[in-house]
């Protein structure tokens, strides 16, 4: 179903418990096939064998994320594998990662194709020696399910808002990486805001820690913060999204 005839279908439900309700299961349903593609990767990422060098993993790795970047209107901005980090941070990273085409990014200009991206070539990367702790990372490790982070100001490819998803890649109880693909805010508005505004009671989705991803209100905005509490204070309700961590807030008063 279109995202336009979604947005009809829901404007024409019932009670506005059920717009709401068929609102999140909407936004839950778009999140999931971007993670049944991300499971996809992992499966051919684990196939691949863990003793699978470097340069075939990049090869499989384009393979996959190259179709998606180059899509009509592509849902996705950057995509790929990130290789679980030695115990000795002092070793090169293994980022087998690629922007799709840009237009006017202050770091890279317009391009036709997809790029790679260039640790080597940014000299504020140096943060990245060591990302066990960063939230797209730990959580699939702790978990070894997938994950949403964002959103967030990415400032080493798209210096946008983004949200990040990643699955844990390993077998065996290892973990060899992730497999990840980041998606533009702004790219994700004509998807969500009709959806939003179809419900008539949408206020904002946000992710598992309140933080606005999409709102129809101007004065919340994106990467700011809605508290449980500050939710429950103005009469807001929280619907989750199937199948992933996101919330939709529903309320009268906006």
């Amino acid at each position: 179903m279109s995202n336009e005839s979604m947005a009809m279908r829901i404007k024409d439900n019932g009670p506005d418990a059920g717009r709401g309700r068929e609102c999140a299961a909407a936004i839950g349903a778009l999140f999931s096939g971007v993670f049944t593609m991300l499971d996809g990767w992992r499966a051919a990422v684990e196939a691949s064998g863990a003793g699978a060098t470097t340069a075939r993993i990049d090869s499989l790795v384009y393979s996959l994320v190259e179709p998606e970047l180059t899509a009509a209107d592509p849902l996705v901005i950057g995509a790929g594998f990130i290789a679980a980090p030695e115990t000795d941070t002092s070793q090169a990273l293994h980022f087998a990662w690629w922007l799709g085409p840009l237009s006017d990014n202050p770091l890279l200009g317009t391009t036709t194709k997809p790029s790679r991206l260039d640790l080597a070539s940014r000299e504020y990367a140096e943060y990245l020696r060591d990302f066990r702790a960063f939230e797209w990372y730990q959580v699939p490790q702790a978990t070894r399910t997938g994950h949403i982070t964002g959103p967030y100001v990415d400032h080493l490819c798209t210096c946008d808002y983004i949200l990040t998803l990643t699955v844990p890649v390993g077998t065996g109880g290892s973990m060899r990486g992730v497999v990840g693909a980041d998606i533009l805010v702004r790219r994700l508005e004509p998807e969500v805001l009709p959806l939003l505004r179809a419900t008539k009671t949408a206020i904002a989705l946000v992710s598992s820690s309140g933080r606005v991803i999409l709102s129809v209100s101007p004065t919340l905005r994106v990467g700011s913060t809605v508290s449980d509490a500050g939710a429950a204070s103005r009469g807001w309700d929280a619907v989750r999204c199937p199948g992933t961590e996101l919330k939709l807030l529903l309320g009268e008063d906006i």
